[in-house]
């Protein structure tokens, strides 16, 4: 018998260890939080394994920190897949605590990884929930640090992984200035 419940409370967990506080709260924990919440708005009939992977998309990232890898785009992506791998690998052991099966711990790698997205409903979903919590709770205080070019590359780059539906919801929730609206057009 698989148990929800006790899988998303080990993942807090391990979450609420983040030394990074925010709000005086772990920040991994917050996250977590915050993409349930994004994924339940979205996708209110997720399915649990999808629910899994919203809450343990950064499971312990911390602990491999971005300045471990090298500067550039090379260095980010290498250690994106690197945190994706780990993440995935991490929540299928906390699945299989929790009584789900190989092919569901299988499946969380997949999303967690997000393998063929656009291409997969359940990944795009699980991008979707990232890309609505980044603009949501991230979005402004990773505006301040940018020049408004450079933001509207990352708007651009934000709207292009997410489904067409959720441009749509994104435009109708969030106020957006017209140079960054239109990019979710």
């Amino acid at each position: 018998m698989t148990d929800l419940t006790a899988a998303l409370a080990a993942i807090d967990a391990a979450n609420a260890a983040d030394p990074t506080l925010e709000g005086g709260k772990p920040a991994a924990l917050l996250y977590g939080e915050r993409m349930t919440a994004e994924l339940a708005h979205l996708s209110p009939d997720a399915s649990e394994v999808l629910q899994i992977a919203a809450r343990g998309q950064h499971i312990e990232r911390w602990k491999l920190p971005r300045k471990d890898y090298p500067e550039g785009k090379a260095g980010y992506y290498a250690w994106r897949r690197e945190q994706g791998r780990r993440h995935g690998e991490r929540v299928a052991g906390i699945m299989a605590e929790a009584g789900y099966s190989e092919a569901d711990q299988t499946r969380v790698g997949v999303l967690l990884r997000k393998e063929k997205l656009k291409a997969d409903p359940e990944v795009q979903a699980l991008e979707d929930a990232i890309c609505f919590t980044f603009i949501r709770w991230y979005l402004g205080p990773f505006a301040e640090t940018r020049t408004p070019e450079d933001l509207v590359k990352i708007v651009e780059k934000t709207a292009r992984k997410m489904s067409a539906t959720a441009r749509q919801k994104a435009l109708a929730t969030f106020p957006m200035p017209e140079e960054l609206a239109s990019s979710f057009e």
